[in-house]
Order: C-alpha cells, then structure tokens, then sequence
C-alpha cells in the first residue's frame, strides 16, 4: 500500500497557502501616524491649496511631515508624520490655522502597497487595547434637554388653554418655569385646572402680581421629573450613538454610560475619524414649522436665515410652534428628484404622520419650512496663568432653512426634502436622520487617539507568548517525533499564516483576549497531531506496516480530533453570541483558529507525510 493524495487535493493546498500567505502579508506593514482635515459640512471641498496651507503651519512649528494629499473626491486630506508623538500638536497647530470651518482629526494611514490593495488584500483590524482606535468621551447637554421639553409644555399649554377658550398669555422664563398672566381670578383658576388636568407632570401655584390687576400662575418641573428626563436624553443619545456606530460600520465598538450625563465612544481600527468625528457629533435634527403671517405678533414668530440662500430673500420667518420634529422619523433615503438635484425621501411614523396630515390639510397653499438644526462650535485660544496656549471651544446651535415649499395637498407619513446642494449633502442628512435624532446635543469633551506607544506593552507581550508558546510546542514535537515532529511544526506555521489570513479577509477585530485566543489554538493544533501520531505508534506495535500505520493512524484518530474540535466550537459560537467586547474577541479567534487547525492538522500533515513516506516502501518511520 502507497499513501498517495490525489494531485487535486495537493494543488488545493498549495492554493490555500498562496492565498493565505498573500492575504497575511499586509500585516507586515504597520500604518503611518497621520493627521486627517475635513471639512465640516459634507459639501466642503478639501483641495490641494488646503493641504499646502497646512504643510506651512507645521513647518513653521518645526514638525516633521510627508505625503500631504488631498482625497481624489475632495472630502478630506491626510499628512503622515515621522514621529506618532507629535500627533496631538499637530492637530492643535493645523486647527488653528484652518479656523473652525474643518474638522482635524488624528488618523493611522495605511502603508499596504498598491498591488496588495488592489487584491481586496488588508491588514487586519486591532482593538483598541492593540494598537489603532479613537476614544471620545461625549458630554450631553441635558440643560437643553429640559428646556425643550419646557418649550413643549408651553406650546402645549397655549394649545389648551386656547381650546379652552381661557385668554391669557403663556412664555417660558429664563429660570425654567413657566408663568401665566391673566386678567382675573376666575381665568386664572381655570387655566390652573386645565393645566393641572392635562400636565401631571407640572407642579403649579397661584402667584400675585404687584399691581393687583393682573393674576399670575407658575409651573415648573419637580426633581423627579428633572431627572427622568436627563436619564431619557442620555439613553436616548447612547442608543442613537450605538445606531451611527453601526451605519459607520466600524467593528467591535463601545458606547457605553459614564456617570450622570457622559459617553464613552471607543472606535478600534477606524480609518476616518473626522468622519466619526461628524457623524457622532451633529445634533441633525430638524424641525418642521409653518411660515409666519404677516401680521402674526413677534412673540409668535421667529427669523432664520437659508442653509444656502439663492437669489431670493436671504431670511424668512417662522411660526415658534413646531409641527414635528426629526424624532418622528422612521426612515429616510437619498434620492434625486425629476431634475436631478438631490432630495431626501422620508417616512415618518404614525403619530408624526397623523400630526403632519392634521396641520397641513388645514394649511393648504401656505408655505412649509423645513429648519436643519446643528451643533457647532467656536473656537478661542488663551494663555493659562504658566503661559500654556489653551484651546476653548464654545458650542452653539446653528438653526438653518433648508426648504420653504408651498403645501399643495395635505402631507402624510411620506413625502420629500428638497434644496439640498450636493448628493453627499443628501446622503449625509439621510444617515443621521435614519440612524436617529439626538434627544439632546452632545459635546466632545475628551479625544485620545490609543496608537502603538499606548498598545506597544501588550503588543510585544502578546506576540511574545505566541513566540515562547510555538517554541515549547515545536520543541517538544521534535524531540518528541522527531520527522513527524518537523511536519507537525511546519503545519503549524502555516496554521497561524491561515488564522491571520481570514481573520484580515473578514475583517475580524484582534484584541489582546484574541492573542490569548491565537495560543490556545497553537496548543490546540498540535494536540490533533499528538492524536494521530501516538494512533501511528500503537499501529506500529501491533505490527502493522509502515504505509498501513499512516493511513489506520490518521482514519481512526478523525472521529475523536472531529468531536473535541466540534464541541469547543460550540463553545466558541455561544461565548460570541452572549459575551461582549473581549469575550467576543477571544471567541471569534478561537473560532477561526479552530477551523483552520483541523484543516492543517489533518490534512496539512497527512499530504507532507504522504510527499515523505507515501511514493515509496518504507521498512521503519521516524516517529
């Protein structure tokens, strides 16, 4: 008997392992430190002119920089650095010279050669914990979250009191409640048991006025209620942060709470921060309100100027009282309209639907104004009391037309959004209205960028016990099975250019509990190898030949490596599927690397063997 594979089965192998080496290979180059302009707004051109300005900055600071290239499609610009320490001053020196207008984000470029990148061929993504990522810590404005909700009380309250025919007038004060002036005692009571029917949330009192011809109510908010809607405004950011993360599509992220009003954003291995950095930021809602009559009272009417004002009138005014607003939207998509110029198609959910179509079919031929609302801010730099520069950032609400269209016909749950300038306008608008409005606007409070001098320890620890653990391993194998021994080692090399390989292709995420995972395997591997040969050396005694012992060896031993492997990938598959980040981690590595050791396990070896042993009789093995 001659152990023979059939050639298709050892050109199988040698593709696998081509493939796999090509797709490990871009492993091997560690990426730039660099530093990533953008532009605010997504119709922002970053050009050429930019960059130079930029390459000026840090040359008159003395910073070392090279390969200064703005993006094809004019959305950003990227400057590697030689040193990754000069990052953070490099970012401060080019956003000062650039002004508000761009986002300067820290960033890691990619040094995969061009022949590598053209195959699909990526190095693969590293945790946070490694070495690439961006951690933000969000603040949430929940001040402003209580005053909007204020203001709906009061819309709402001069909506009741108004159908209930009770004349006074309503307004929200700068201290937070909520007054009433009426011109009797009678009057007053009413609107005190309307309000109190209808807002159980609102604490209300009699107040008297100096003059004793007007009567006054107030009402506020209690501490409970304060505090249910600082805790809503903050889960409903942290879900409506989950939401872009997943439209991002950055793998293996974190938001998570800290404290009473702060997020934790953690994004491993992302390419475009200042990408991130916009999306998560932006308030994006929007708002929708009916122009103001001519003659309606100021008090009831509020002036904004157009996103990108056109040959008409640069401003318009709108009613105070909103319709609805972008948190009654279910879905939105880009589009473009009959004339080619982009749109965004919305779908609102029933109540936003019911509200829209109750105020537009009592509003036909009377123009509907759609305000975009975004969080910006302003940027100031002053000297500490040691004469450090520090960097002060006020933010503000930027509220903007973007449409004032004439209602034809009463709208319902959909219709569009015209007036956009650009596609990637409309598409951007799209996304964060798809992925959910922010119940409050967040302010970025911390950025850290984790690079290679904060990862570098568990970097080399990491593949120091992968190193220590394959040498023990390889050692023991050769002294131990001295031929087979070598075959096993060989196999297992390959094991881990495989492991490595997929993990890039799928773009799985490498954490440091994934290394731990990467160790087991190794163990794991060999003790497959261990199966089959200490199954050849029993063959052997019970006098069987040679060829007669590889084949018996490695048939016999399948059924047991085939269930050991089997049950641990179980394992793996629920830790995945309840586990979170490093759980997680270790769990898709462990997978991988399960796979692909009993491919080189069984027949990795069995072909290396077959090339040694199988073309020929063979009288004694080394084993």
């Amino acid at each position: 008997m001659l152990n023979k594979y059939p050639l298709w089965k050892n050109l199988l192998l040698v593709a696998v392992l081509g493939i796999g080496l090509l797709y490990a290979m871009p492993n091997l180059y560690p990426p730039d430190p660099a530093v990533q302009v953008s532009g605010q707004s997504s119709g922002m051109q970053i050009d050429q002119t930019t960059m130079e300005r930029v390459s000026r900055a840090l040359d008159a600071a003395g910073i070392e920089h090279f390969g200064e290239l703005a993006n094809e499609n004019g959305k950003s610009g990227l400057i590697r650095l030689y040193d990754g320490s000069m990052q953070l001053r490099s970012q401060r020196i080019i956003q000062r010279a650039l002004g508000d207008g761009y986002i300067v984000a820290l960033n890691l470029a990619s040094t995969t050669p061009d022949w590598l990148s053209n195959l699909g061929a990526q190095a693969m993504k590293l945790g946070l914990d490694l070495s690439g990522g961006v951690h933000f810590l969000l603040e949430v404005d929940t001040d402003t979250a209580i005053t909007n909700r204020l203001e709906q009380y009061t819309t709402g309250i001069k909506k009741a009191l108004r159908e209930e025919r009770i004349r006074g007038f309503v307004t929200l004060e700068d201290n937070g409640s909520i007054s009433g002036v009426f011109r009797s005692e009678e009057l007053r009571d009413k609107a005190l048991q309307t309000i109190r029917k209808e807002y159980t949330d609102l604490t209300t009192q009699r107040s008297e006025s100096g003059d004793g011809e007007n009567f006054t109510l107030l009402a506020t908010l209690g501490e409970g209620k304060r505090k249910e809607i600082e805790d809503y405004a903050v889960g409903q950011n942290l879900t409506t942060l989950r939401n872009r993360v997943n439209e991002l599509g950055v793998s293996e992220p974190l938001v998570q709470r800290q404290g009473s009003n702060r997020i934790v954003v953690e994004l491993p291995g992302i390419q475009d921060t200042a990408e991130a950095k916009r999306i998560l930021g932006k308030t994006a809602n929007l708002e929708f309100r009916l122009e103001a009559k001519y003659d309606a009272p100021v008090s009831d009417r509020e002036q904004f100027e157009y996103r990108n004002p056109g040959a008409g009138e640069p401003t318009a005014w709108l009613e105070r009282d909103v319709v609805i607003t972008g948190e009654r939207v279910a879905n939105a998509q880009a589009s473009f309209d009959e004339n080619g110029m982009p749109q965004v198609s919305i779908t609102l959910d029933s109540e936003g639907g019911t509200l829209m179509h109750r105020v537009t079919r009592h509003n036909i031929n009377r123009r509907l104004g759609v305000l975009f609302i975004e969080r910006k801010s302003r940027t100031r730099y002053e000297k500490d009391e040691s004469g450090e520069e520090q960097v002060i950032k006020t933010p503000y609400d930027e509220k903007k037309i973007i449409s004032l269209a004439t209602i034809k016909d009463a709208l319902g749950v959909q219709f569009r959004i015209t007036g956009l300038d650009a596609p990637g306008e409309s598409t951007e608008l799209a996304l964060l209205l798809r992925a959910g409005a922010l119940a409050a606007p967040i302010d970025f409070v911390e950025e850290r960028t984790v690079g290679p001098s904060l990862g570098a320890e568990n970097i080399t620890l990491g593949i120091k016990s992968v190193q220590i653990g394959l040498a023990l391993v390889a050692l023991f194998m050769v002294v131990y099975y001295r031929v087979f021994g070598v075959v096993a080692v060989a196999a297992l090399a390959f094991n881990i250019v495989l492991l490595v390989a997929c993990m890039s292709i799928l773009g799985a995420t490498l954490t440091l509990p994934g290394i731990a995972g990467i160790v087991l395997t190794v163990g794991m591997a060999v003790d497959a190898n261990v199966l089959i040969f200490s199954r050849i050396r029993e063959e052997i005694r019970n006098g069987l030949s040679a060829q007669h012992a590889i084949d018996s060896g490695y048939g016999r031993a399948y059924v047991t490596i085939m269930d050991a492997n089997i049950t641990t990938l179980l394992v793996a598959v629920i830790l995945y599927a309840v586990g979170t980040g490093p759980v997680r981690g270790f769990a898709v590595t462990l997978s991988i690397g399960i796979v692909t050791s009993m491919f080189t396990a069984i027949m990795g070896t069995r072909s290396i063997i077959n090339l040694i042993y199988g073309g020929r009789r063979v009288r004694k093995l080394a084993i």
